[in-house]
């Protein structure tokens, strides 16, 4: 099975998918899933996609 969120696919993202997740505020954290958040389809990160599934 392949692994999406780690390795080459995501070095060739704009700086390696890291930034600031929208729904936490969290600095130089992998935003790599993709989450509806008010009407609004965002990158987040792994423990913030974990959160929305509830």
């Amino acid at each position: 099975m392949s692994k999406a969120h780690r390795g080459k696919p995501l070095r060739e993202t704009p700086n390696s998918s890291r930034g600031t997740c929208p729904s936490c505020n969290r600095t130089a954290i992998k935003t790599v899933y993709e989450v509806e958040l008010s009407g609004a389809k965002v990158k987040v990160c792994k423990q913030c996609k974990a959160k929305t599934k509830v």
